[in-house]
């Protein structure tokens, strides 16, 4: 494990969380070689829930409305590698809010 390799997986994990979740981070670190333990700490979870919220802001503006949007959005941030976790949890607190 060499200095530049942690540097380049934090770096690279920074630059995908602006778009991508957890599960694709980790995924295209594997695909680049990084060893699995620089993997697990470059893509930690933390700040996924606002990301995940920040990343659906951005692509939706207005607010869905029905049970096919809702799952539309949650098809949209499973294909950027978030989890279902957290996908339900802003789905849940998106439908109290309403």
């Amino acid at each position: 494990m060499q200095q530049s390799d942690a540097r380049y997986a934090e770096e690279r994990a920074r630059a995908l969380s602006r778009k991508y979740g957890g599960a694709r981070i980790r995924h295209d670190l594997r695909s680049k070689g990084i060893p699995e333990a620089l993997v697990q700490s470059a893509a930690g979870v933390a700040g996924e829930f606002d990301r995940a919220r920040a990343i659906l802001e951005r692509k939706y503006r207005e607010p869905a409305s029905t049970r096919e949007e809702w799952a539309r959005r949650a098809r949209f941030l499973q294909s950027r590698g978030f989890s279902m976790e957290i996908i339900t949890r802003l789905i849940r607190g998106s439908e109290e809010s309403v």
